[in-house]
């Protein structure tokens, strides 16, 4: 499994010399890539024949606060920021083409299916960058957590676009109280091109975040969760994402310790 197994570089902060650090000790080879750090670690990657199985792009208007904060803020939703963010992901599209990479994930912000005209709007934008990345040989990623997987998987299957699919991140569908992981899975199977292994507790609180916690500690079924994956024929690449605590470098070793075990 090692060689379907990297580290998300935005984990720890892009820090050059703690992924390589925490790569060397792991005997991990793969980067998910956060696109504005690409030149920073471009010459790393190449001189430790590190591979990125994806890359990532986000937008700075995002508040991720609370749950509603979010609501109105992530991805390309916002429309004062749209030209902005337009131009973002259109750059991260290039940047992700230069490297060679196929594949590029982000948030894309919350799907409403009862406002109609919103609905339209996200659709054309989504379908524009896809098209441009289709041009480019690569596959948008729409990441899970901000809608469930049926709303998700509707969108989806609204647009029909061969270069959209999911980056999968179980702990995310806790976190923002979006269902169960291990059902959001069969909902999405043939759409999951990547997969983040991360892991949370649900809030006891209805609209409140979650919290994050070291994979193995949380409330993802970590065994039924892979059975999942194999059942849908996922046999792509996995990255470690954490992005909580003060000692990300030991759990992402703790992770693959403990990854070792359970897959």
């Amino acid at each position: 499994m090692k060689n379907k197994i990297g580290v998300c570089s935005w984990s720890l902060k892009n820090d050059a010399e703690g992924l390589a650090r925490v790569l060397g000790n792991t005997g991990l080879s793969s980067l998910h890539l956060d696109v504005s750090a690409a030149d920073k670690l471009r010459g790393m990657i190449a001189e430790k024949g590190w591979t990125v199985s994806c890359t990532m792009v986000g937008f700075p208007q995002e508040d991720y606060s609370s749950l509603d904060a979010i609501r109105l803020t992530g991805g390309i939703v916002p429309d004062d920021v749209w030209p902005e963010n337009r131009q973002i992901v259109l750059d991260a599209i290039g940047t992700t083409a230069d490297m060679g990479v196929k594949l590029l994930s982000f948030h894309a912000g919350f799907i409403d299916h009862t406002d109609e005209a919103g609905f339209q709007t996200f659709r054309k934008r989504i379908s524009e960058f896809a098209d441009v990345a289709q041009e480019s040989g690569i596959t948008i990623l729409l990441e899970t957590g901000q809608e469930t997987a049926e709303d998700l998987r509707h969108f989806l299957d609204v647009v029909n676009h061969p270069a959209l699919g999911v980056n999968f991140d179980p702990a995310n569908m806790i976190l923002y109280g979006k269902g169960d992981p291990i059902e959001a899975v069969g909902v999405l199977g043939p759409w999951i091109k990547h997969v983040h292994i991360k892991d949370a507790v649900a809030s006891q609180t209805p609209g409140q975040w979650g919290a994050e916690v070291p994979w193995g500690e949380g409330e993802v079924n970590h065994g039924g969760f892979f059975q999942a994956l194999e059942k849908v024929g996922f046999t792509g690449a996995m990255a470690i994402e954490r992005e909580a605590g003060d000692r990300r470098e030991k759990d992402i070793q703790l992770t693959v310790e403990r990854l070792e075990v359970c897959v």
